[in-house]
């Protein structure tokens, strides 16, 4: 049955927003079998019959496609639009307790929760010693899963207790506990600053892209620059390292510095793999740092290193930690489908690569409720270069179109090569009567949105010139245009042109007269014999 998230144009998939806005439906929605059958345990053992109205909502919110308040009022007999608002208010909060009950053997913070709880409780009932005895387990969990927020807490309450009251605690003890909160706070001042920086250069790069010219250099070295914590030689432990490593991951990133995006990345999964229990704790984080090691080989085209990394994610993939939860199996399909696209898109395979598109846009409705625009603008994206390396320019402009029409809030920059790509495509295409209006309307987009880079000058210098050249004049033409952007691929703000479409390949398909994928495929098999080669030189020495 199809999704009614997606709503579908000409076999096209787009998104309808509204479909799933209800929280409570949402909820219910992202329950799995064996959570449902729990929940009708659990309600049905801690209710009165009176709350067991709460199980007939369930149940026709269970069998609802999509959320309608009318319909699910005709379901409810005796029910009215006031009580249904109180009903659901009730469901919500007792779906929540049930799943916190499911569940809070399986992950660590929802223990420490329970154990503070615990430890609050036998405090207001005066049994300040078994207090501290679940406090100093709490503690114990928290040091050995890194959790020092929780630790803080836990601390808190216990100078609570041993301020307030006399538990013949040691005056060693007392002295420990003082400067152990001392050391947490220095401790959590430095993962709070480094968290909030590796946030907002994530928030930056998901707005704007890779930066765009001078000016954004500046303004990203001065923020970043200003904004790391003084002393960076004083930190330690997993989490100050986790985004010590995020944060100079994002700088590079954003700046285009690929080789020291590729460092960070490596530093931040060989962190995971010196505490692999951090892997069971950190899920999400371990995810994205695979996403962000297999980007940078890609943005490297370190091939044979991004195979290695790809093999190494998909048995990852498989493993119980990452099927654990929905969040981390879907954020793990996402990613490596996002890679296994990449690997087509930078060896020129790209017709093997359109089998692939049937399978992530299954995934994508699938799991439609958890997946953001961003994400979806990038599939659409990448979707439509396999089709236009493919030479499919028609689907190609239907999955830019996707973009073009969509909001504007996010990724700056892929809206500008969106509307790029569109109008190449228009022009493989041969469609002389609008390439003129498109150049107009793209160029102004683009300085509009000041994405504009002398490879994008020189690319709508020559569109514009092109259709007025016969096709005898066209090749020194395209050789012309080839030498002027060639010698500016090792220029770092010329090469966002190259990472997000590279117009050399296309250029040289045109001047050699070959196929766009086979000029990438020749590029990517001489990498591999020069790797080859490179790994033979100490067997010749010898």
């Amino acid at each position: 049955m199809q999704n009614p998230l997606w709503h579908c144009v000409s076999g096209n998939f787009y998104m309808m927003p509204n479909s799933f806005t209800d929280a409570l439906f949402q909820l219910v929605r992202s329950l799995e079998k064996s959570e449902k059958r729990h929940f009708k345990l659990y309600i049905k053992r801690s209710s009165g019959k009176e709350d067991l109205k709460i199980i007939q909502l369930f149940d026709a919110l269970e069998k609802l496609h999509e959320y309608d308040e009318k319909l699910l009022l005709t379901k409810l007999k005796g029910v009215t639009k006031p009580q249904l608002a109180n009903l659901k208010t009730h469901l919500y909060k007792q779906l929540l307790s049930s799943l916190r009950l499911l569940k809070s053997t399986e992950n660590t913070d929802l223990q420490l929760s329970e154990h503070l709880d615990h430890a609050r409780l036998l405090y207001n009932k005066g049994l300040k010693i078994q207090s501290l005895r679940i406090l100093e387990k709490a503690k114990e969990l928290a040091k050995t899963n890194q959790k020092f927020n929780f630790l803080a807490q836990v601390i808190s309450l216990e100078k609570k207790i041993e301020t307030l009251h006399i538990t013949r605690s040691t005056l060693e003890k007392t002295e420990s506990l003082s400067q152990e909160a001392l050391d947490i706070s220095t401790h959590i001042d430095r993962v709070t600053r480094l968290s909030n920086l590796a946030l907002l250069l994530y928030r930056w790069y998901i707005k704007f892209g890779h930066a765009r010219n001078v000016e954004d250099e500046k303004d990203i070295r001065a923020f970043f620059k200003s904004n790391i914590p003084p002393a960076i030689n004083a930190i330690n432990g997993f989490y100050e390292n986790l985004y010590l490593y995020q944060s100079y991951c994002w700088y590079a990133f954003v700046r285009q510095d690929f080789l020291m995006y590729y460092r960070y990345s490596e530093k931040w999964i060989a962190l995971f793999e010196a505490h692999p229990a951090m892997i069971a704790v950190e899920t999400g984080h371990f995810v994205k740092g695979m996403h962000n090691l297999l980007n940078a080989h890609f943005d490297l085209r370190n091939y044979r290193k991004f195979q290695g990394a790809l093999h190494k994610f998909e048995a990852f993939a498989k493993t119980p930690v990452a099927r654990h939860h929905d969040n981390f199996r879907i954020q793990t399909s996402i990613y490596i489908n996002v890679a296994r696209v990449n690997w087509h898109l930078m060896t020129g395979t790209f017709k093997e690569g359109l089998a692939l598109i049937p399978e992530i846009e299954a995934n994508l409705k699938e799991y439609a409720l958890y997946v953001d625009r961003h994400r979806i603008l990038v599939f659409n994206y990448k979707i439509a270069t396999l089709y236009f390396g493919a030479e499919q320019y028609e689907n190609a402009i239907d999955y830019l179109q996707k973009i073009i029409n969509g909001p504007l809030d996010l990724r700056n920059d892929l809206q500008c090569y969106a509307r790029l790509m569109h109008l190449m495509a228009h022009y493989e295409l041969g469609n002389d009567e609008i390439i003129e209006s498109l150049i107009k309307s793209v160029y102004r987009f683009m300085a509009k949105m000041k994405n504009l880079t002398v490879v994008e000058e020189e690319m709508f210098r020559f569109l514009r010139s092109s259709f007025h050249v016969s096709p005898r004049r066209l090749k020194p033409e395209l050789e012309k245009f080839l030498y002027k952007i060639k010698h500016l691929e090792k220029n770092r703000f010329e090469t966002r042109a190259f990472a997000y479409l590279d117009i050399i390949s296309w250029v040289e398909s045109k001047v050699y007269g070959k196929p766009l994928g086979a000029v990438i495929h020749e590029k990517h098999l001489q990498s591999h014999r020069s790797a080859v080669k490179t790994i033979e030189v100490p067997d010749e020495i010898s």
